[in-house]
């Protein structure tokens, strides 16, 4: 690596170090300003932190494999998290989250459900799944960034004792750099993830500016038409998946026919099924809600997540585009000649670009960059797991009354023990891989159906919420269990049939269970107490079956009007999907000089910008807080 690299590299940690270390003297004044900045931060850095921590390196690497095979339509394979679960927080859940005035995720759900003993359960087990999921993401980061950076970077860190190893070079510098995080997110709280984390943004943008500028200006349409298919450029599809590549690239054909993705219009089909329920259910207690809970208003909310979805996609598709094209323009013919072609080795087309075809300078700027985006990732994790654990568990159970200056104490050391525990778990790299599949498919399975019905339907109940999460995780944990053990069974067999299908068919018997769950723990209990139902009715004021807490607020209030605007939020969603939908397939036509689909693409986006200045954004303008 040129010296300008390493120097542009090194230049870049100091910053963030030092931005986040000046600025944490703001943390200091109690857990509210620890946690959530205060509620004082400007909506628009809210947001551009938001969507900093979303630009993570694993995330990226993934999508960069996905459009390299499968082309444009391969941005519907992103529905699978889903990502337009920020579309539905825009249109109506961060208004509806924001106006609990509370700090977590599961300090929330005593609104909803009381402080009884059902109430207790369910809030225990979203401060459970927020803190193991919090530990499982940080082991997921130490792994991951160990790997690339030692791709990437030249110098061997590996520490002998004699002939002994007692640290490798990866995990080396995985510590190094998650330690440096860790100190200004622990020190500086929400203040300093923030400022960290609009810096990190900038520099992900000249990254992604500077690659997609260097592809499109190196690589003519004519060069990147002889290796893509008009196939790979169209956006449509039928119930079967299409031939993406010409007979001369045949192993990637091949691969596409081994993934189970073949029958695309099944597979798009249940993605849509999983991604209403998934996002309706609202963000999983983590960063994401941390933020909407930071912003200084309910209307602040609501701009700060619609800005998120602005500001988002189209660099992080700068980027990955960029990248596709100088892997398809220098990689393809060695790729496709390897007939073992895995969808994990197209996983490694991100550090393979880095390390052989960006010239310097501009490879020192895009390290930084992807180092930014693994920083600005974890430290938000890091800062809203132990919020859990100090607010919910230790401030609530253990020690109600105590100074600030002792909670902020606690929370720095939950913070280094959180970190402490996700990397102990990343040393065992054989196992990472399955724990995290483990939390982001199981629990987070066994999450939708109760968060869904909490928000639509009174009667559900805190009993309901705990065996609803529960049920729903150990039916995910089963097929997790079956989808590792699948070289045991016969084939032929019931089990292993079972076990050879994709995980998102089996979402509906998941959310089945889930629902089963559900219903059960609330008809076998008394219903959540009226007073704490009309609270959170007349507070949050969600649509759905409220009518009989609705008939009792009426009754006081001849005024309160219930909340009509189901069919309108679910137009805006629609129509909001499409508008991000556009700011993903912009930058991808753009760069790959398919002129007459990214002009339709940004007409697109400039008709269902318009709609929703007046479909949403006005309506915003008129929330009173």
């Amino acid at each position: 690596m040129d010296i300008i690299d390493v120097s542009i590299i090194v230049a870049y940690i100091l910053l963030s170090v030092g931005i986040g270390i000046w600025i944490s003297r703001k943390a200091s004044k109690g857990l509210d300003d620890y946690f959530l900045g205060g509620k004082t931060i400007k909506w628009y850095f809210l947001g551009l932190s938001n969507g900093s921590g979303m630009f993570d390196v694993s995330g990226t690497s993934w999508m960069i494999g996905v459009l390299f095979l499968y082309g444009v339509k391969s941005f519907m394979f992103m529905w699978l998290w889903p990502i337009w679960n920020q579309i539905f927080v825009m249109m109506f859940l961060a208004v509806w989250i924001r106006r609990s005035k509370v700090m977590t995720g599961s300090e929330w759900i005593l609104t909803r459900f009381g402080s009884d003993r059902a109430g207790k359960a369910s809030h225990i087990i979203v401060a459970i799944f927020a803190i193991i999921s919090t530990i499982g993401f940080i082991a997921y980061f130490f792994e991951g960034i160990g790997k690339f950076v030692t791709i990437i970077l030249p110098w061997d860190l590996t520490l002998h004792y004699g002939d002994l190893i007692l640290l490798t070079s990866e995990r080396s510098y995985a510590l190094i750099i998650i330690l440096l995080t860790t100190i200004y997110t622990v020190k500086g709280g929400m203040f300093s993830v923030v400022a960290t984390e609009v810096v990190q943004y900038l520099i992900m943008i000249i990254a992604g500016v500077l690659i997609a500028s260097y592809a499109f200006v190196n690589y003519t349409d004519v060069q990147i038409n002889s290796v893509i298919t008009e196939e790979w450029k169209n956006v449509f599809f039928g119930w079967q998946f299409e031939t993406q590549w010409s007979d001369k690239f045949q192993t990637f054909n091949n691969l596409i026919d081994s993934e189970g993705y073949k029958m695309f219009g099944a597979f798009i089909g249940m993605t849509l099924f999983k991604g209403f329920f998934a996002s309706i259910a609202g963000p999983t207690p983590s960063y994401d809600l941390q933020r909407i809970l930071s912003t200084k208003s309910v209307k602040e909310a609501a701009y700060m997540s619609g800005f998120t979805n602005l500001i988002l996609f189209i660099p992080r598709y700068l980027l990955i585009t960029g990248i596709v094209v100088i892997a398809l323009m220098n990689l393809a013919p060695e790729l496709n000649a390897n007939t073992g072609l895995t969808g994990a080795d197209l996983e490694l087309l991100m550090p393979k670009v880095v390390n052989l075809y960006i010239p310097v300078g501009i490879k020192g700027i895009l390290l930084a960059g992807l180092l930014a985006a693994f920083m600005s990732g974890f430290s938000a994790f890091v800062n809203a797991g132990p919020a859990y654990i100090v607010n919910d568990i230790y401030k609530k159970y253990f020690k109600p009354v105590a100074t600030n200056a002792h909670y902020i104490k606690v929370s720095q050391i939950s913070s280094f023990l959180v970190v402490g525990l996700g990397v102990f778990m990343g040393f065992f790299a054989d196992s990472i891989n399955s724990l995290t599949l483990w939390i982001t498919s199981a629990l987070y399975g066994g999450y939708v159906a109760a968060n869904f019905l909490k928000w639509i339907w009174w009667r559900f109940n805190g009993w309901g919420y705990f065996w609803g999460m529960f049920a729903g995780l150990l039916v995910a944990s089963f097929q997790f269990v079956l989808g590792q053990n699948k070289g045991n069974f016969t084939p032929g067999s019931f089990l292993y049939d079972l076990s050879e299908v994709q995980a998102i068919y089996l979402f509906p018997v998941i959310f089945g269970f889930s629902i089963l769950g559900c219903l059960l723990g609330t008809f076998l209990s008394k219903p959540t107490d009226m007073d704490v139902l009309r609270s959170f009715y007349k507070n949050v004021r969600p649509w759905g079956w409220w009518n009989p807490v609705y008939k009792t607020l009426k009754l006081e209030d001849q005024s309160f009007e219930k909340n009509n605007d189901f069919f309108r939020d679910m137009l805006n969603c629609v129509i909001g999907i499409v508008w991000q939908s556009s700011m993903i397939l912009l930058p991808i036509f753009f760069i790959i000089k398919d002129y007459p689909k990214a002009i339709t693409a940004l007409v697109v986006f400039l008709v269902t910008t318009t709609i929703l200045k007046f479909t949403w954004l006005d309506k915003v303008r008129k929330i009173q807080d």
